[in-house]
């Protein structure tokens, strides 16, 4: 029997079939190979037993996740404001796991967004807007939501759990405000879960950008960084084939950037992530 691990929580796995949700326990043989199972991935399981797991499109190490179709950025234009930085960061992460990125900004009835949106739609990248004034405010988000398996993630405060249950409030999902008031700290989050969503499709709420490891589990070479800044693909080709473009005369980047196709936070983003990368260690990759 096929199914998707939604739930993972002490060595016990909940997958989830065409008819029904099942207990299971992973064979052995996983833990020999060094593969473990994860929430999102696509199991065949038997007498409450994962027998193999589908091979992955993607995968996240920490937190982990399997087979994301999208990795949703929730992102705060005020208390607390933007880090640019940490979300370029992230952003790289999901163009290298080949996870579609999406930006969407709250807060938005705090301090005009506009400077924000326009770097990352310039950049090439789905942005939304999130006005909690409006009629029905999630309404874009459920459309891009509907058939899919995303995640959210986003730092503590900046309002995924209040998103998520604008989204549907069947996820019964606790909010910072109540959480304080409980005494259980601000965030709540403690494990990766897939909820299903009426309307089609899986969402994830993960723990806070903290955990969302950019570094230890998910290094990104500096050959490869590049290939991570989607709007590098609009600049003309470099005169050097091996092209930092981070000061090279004649960089067709460098350019972009000069003439306002790619946008200065992004490429100063580069330039950090490159410098950062080029200390890593080999043995480490």
């Amino acid at each position: 029997m096929n199914g998707i691990i939604i739930r993972s929580i002490g060595g016990l796995y909940f997958v989830e079939s065409s008819e029904n949700i099942y207990e299971c326990k992973a064979r052995g043989i996983f833990r020999k190979d060094g593969i473990s199972p994860s929430v999102g991935d696509n199991v065949e399981i038997k007498d409450g037993v994962i027998e193999s797991i589908y091979p992955r499109k993607n995968y996240i190490i920490r937190p982990p996740l399997a087979n994301l179709d999208q990795l949703i950025f929730i992102v705060s234009v005020a208390e607390p404001a933007p880090n640019l930085l940490l979300l370029d960061k992230f952003i790289a992460v999901a163009e290298y796991q080949h996870i579609e990125p999406v930006i969407v900004f709250t807060k938005t009835d705090l301090e005009d967004c506009r400077r924000y949106t326009n770097i990352y739609k310039t950049a090439g990248f789905q942005v939304y807007e999130v006005d909690y004034t409006r009629e029905d405010p999630a309404a874009e988000i459920r459309e891009l939501l509907k058939n899919k398996i995303s995640a959210f993630t986003g730092n503590s405060g900046a309002g995924k759990s209040t998103l998520l249950n604008e989204v549907c409030g069947d996820f019964h999902i606790t909010t910072g405000e109540v959480s304080r008031k409980l005494g259980r700290g601000r965030h709540t989050t403690r494990h990766s879960e897939l909820y299903k969503l009426p309307f089609g499709g899986y969402i994830a709420d993960t723990p806070g950008f903290s955990t969302f490891e950019t570094n230890k589990y998910n290094i990104i070479r500096k050959e490869e960084l590049a290939d991570c800044f989607r709007e590098f693909e609009k600049a003309d080709e470099c005169r050097f084939r091996d092209c930092s473009h981070t000061k090279e005369k004649g960089c067709g980047v460098l350019q972009a950037v000069e003439e306002g196709m790619i946008p200065q936070s992004r490429h100063q983003s580069y330039c950090s992530m490159y410098e950062e990368a080029k200390k890593i260690k080999e043995w480490e990759l």
